[in-house]
C-alpha cells in the first residue's frame, strides 16, 4: 500500500485521538514502512474538538472565565489564521468534568463561561464562530451564555437573573438593548450531534439532565423552565426553537444559539472533517482506518466512524473500523465498513484493556494483523 489515512476518534477513558492514531501508525510501519500515512485527529464536536483542529495552525487564546458554578476556570479557544473564525469548545468552560461529582446540579450550573469566550472572540473581530456543544454540565437553556453577551433576563420585580437552570422559570422578560453589537452580523455554526428538541419527553431536561446530577423532581422543574424559556425566546426573536432538532443540545444551548445568533446546527463530525480538509487529504489513499472505543449499531447514527464513512463513500476507498469493543458486527459491515476489528483480545478484562499502554499495544497489534 502506498497511502493510508488514519481518522480515529478517542478511546474514551484510555486514549486521545492522536494517541490512538500514533499506535495505529506504529502497526502500519511494521508492515508498510515506506507508506505515506496521513493522520487526521478527529472528534465529534464535544470534548477533544480543539485537539482535532490542531492541524489548522490556529492561534490559541487562553482566558479565565466563569466555570459551571461560581469558580473561575482556565479555558481556551482557537482563532483561524485569517482572524475570522473562532473555534470554541463549550466543554472547556462549561463542561461536566469541571464540576465535582458531589456538586453536580443543573439547576445551579451556567453556560456563562462559554459566553465569555464568545464575547472575547467577538471583541477580537471574529465574524464566524464554530461552537462544539458536547460534554456540558448545564441545563440553563443558554441563559448564562446570552447573559455574558449582554442580553438581560429579568424577573417580575425587574431584577436581573444570573442565568442558571433555576432561573429559567423565574424569567419574566428578556432585554436585548445591551446585547453585543456584533450579534447582529456574526455567523454561527454549532457542532451538534444530538437531535433532541428543546423540551418535552425527548428534550434536554428529560434525556440529559439526570447524568448531570438532576433528581426526577428537578428534571420536571428544568423541563418546565425550558418550556417557559422557549416561548420567551419566540416572543423576543421570532424564532420558534421548541421542536428544532438539536435545540436541546448542551442543556438547551443549541436552541439559544439558533434563536439569538441564527446558528446552523450541524453534525459535529462533518464540521470537523470539513475544517480539517478531509476530502483533499484522502485523495489517492488505498485505505482509510477509523475507530472508537466501543462500536455497535449506535456507531452508524452520527458517530465519528459513520461520519468518516459517509465522507469517503463516493471515493471507493475502503474504510476499516477498529474499536476496543465491538458488537453488531454484521450491522456495521452492512453499513459500509469493509472490515470491522475488535482490538481487545477476548480473554482480556476490560479494566486491563483500558490501560493506556495496553490499549496502544492492542491497536498496534490489530493494525499489523489486518494489514498482513
Amino acid at each position: 500500500m502506498r497511502k493510508i489515512v488514519l481518522a480515529i476518534d478517542s478511546f474514551k477513558g484510555s486514549l486521545t485521538s492522536a494517541e490512538a492514531e500514533a499506535a495505529a501508525l506504529e502497526g502500519i510501519r511494521r508492515v508498510y514502512p515506506q507508506a505515506e500515512i496521513v493522520c487526521i485527529p478527529i472528534a465529534d464536536g464535544g470534548e477533544g474538538m480543539l485537539e482535532a483542529l490542531s492541524a489548522l495552525r490556529a492561534q490559541e487564546v487562553r482566558l479565565r472565565v466563569q466555570g459551571p458554578l461560581d469558580e473561575k476556570v482556565k479555558a481556551r479557544y482557537l482563532i483561524s489564521s485569517d482572524g475570522q473564525t473562532a473555534y470554541i469548545e463549550m466543554a472547556s468552560a462549561s463542561g461536566l468534568p469541571l464540576v465535582p461529582e458531589n456538586q453536580r446540579n443543573p439547576l445551579l450550573t451556567t453556560t456563562r463561561g462559554t459566553g465569555e469566550l464568545m464575547r472575547d472572540a467577538l471583541n477580537r473581530g471574529c465574524n464566524h464562530m464554530v461552537i462544539g456543544l458536547g460534554g456540558s454540565a448545564t441545563n440553563d437553556g443558554g441563559m448564562g451564555m446570552l447573559s455574558a453577551l449582554g442580553i438581560r433576563f429579568l424577573d417580575r420585580q425587574g431584577q436581573e437573573l444570573e442565568g442558571r437552570g433555576c432561573d429559567m422559570e423565574e424569567t419574566d422578560r428578556i432585554d436585548t438593548s445591551f446585547a453585543h453589537p456584533a450579534l447582529k452580523t456574526v455567523r454561527c455554526t454549532a457542532a451538534c450531534d444530538v437531535r433532541n428538541p428543546f423540551y418535552g419527553p425527548e428534550g434536554a431536561a428529560y434525556i440529559f439532565s439526570p447524568q448531570k446530577g438532576a433528581s426526577p423532581d428537578e428534571v420536571q422543574q428544568l423541563d418546565k423552565g425550558l418550556r417557559h424559556l422557549a416561548e420567551l425566546y419566540r416572543q423576543t426573536t421570532g424564532h420558534d426553537i421548541a421542536t428544532l432538532p438539536g435545540a436541546g443540545a448542551a442543556g438547551g444551548l443549541g436552541g439559544a444559539l439558533a434563536a439569538f445568533l441564527n446558528a446552523a446546527l450541524r453534525p459535529g463530525i462533518s464540521l470537523l472533517l470539513e475544517a480539517n480538509g478531509f476530502r483533499d487529504k484522502i485523495k489517492g489513499a488505498d485505505l482509510i482506518i477509523t475507530g472508537e472505543g466501543r462500536a455497535d449499531r449506535q456507531t452508524t447514527m452520527g458517530k465519528v466512524p459513520a461520519g468518516v464513512l459517509n465522507e469517503s463513500r463516493q471515493t471507493g476507498i475502503p474504510v476499516v473500523l477498529i474499536a476496543g469493543q465491538v458488537a453488531d458486527k454484521e450491522i456495521l459491515r452492512s453499513a459500509g465498513f469493509s472490515q470491522v476489528y475488535d482490538t481487545t483480545p477476548p480473554d482480556m478484562p476490560i479494566s486491563t484493556a483500558m490501560q493506556k499502554d495496553v490499549a496502544q499495544t492492542n491497536i498496534s497489534r490489530t493494525i499489523e494483523d489486518l494489514l498482513k
